[in-house]
C-alpha cells in the first residue's frame, strides 16, 4: 500500500515554519506536533528566513509577490479579450436567429 503525497497549504507551512523559527521546540518536536517529517519542518524554516529579508525590501512586498501581480494582470486582460469576443459572438448568433 503507497502512501498519497499531502500538499500543504502556504499557512500551514509558515506556521510551522514560525514554530521551528521560534527555538522553544526542537525541530523534531515541531515536526512531530503537527505530523510532518523533520526534514520537511528544516525545509520550511530554512525557507522562511531566507525569503523575510524581502518583506522589508523597498516597495513592500516580496519579489514573489510582484511576479504574481503581473501574471494576474495578464489573466485579467485576457478574461476581458474573451468576454468581449463572446458578446460579439452573441450578437451575431442572434442576427441570425
Amino acid at each position: 500500500m503507497t502512501a498519497t503525497k499531502r500538499k500543504h497549504t502556504p499557512a500551514f507551512k509558515a506556521q510551522v515554519a514560525l514554530a521551528a523559527v521560534k527555538g522553544d521546540q526542537t525541530i523534531n518536536e515541531v515536526a512531530s506536533h503537527f505530523g510532518v517529517h523533520p526534514k520537511l519542518v528544516g525545509a520550511w524554516k530554512k525557507q522562511l528566513l531566507e525569503g523575510c529579508e524581502s518583506v522589508f525590501a523597498p516597495g513592500g512586498k516580496p519579489a514573489q509577490a510582484k511576479e504574481t501581480d503581473s501574471a494576474s494582470a495578464e489573466l485579467f486582460e485576457q478574461i476581458g479579450r474573451l468576454k468581449m469576443e463572446l458578446e460579439w459572438v452573441k450578437k451575431k448568433a442572434a442576427a441570425f436567429l
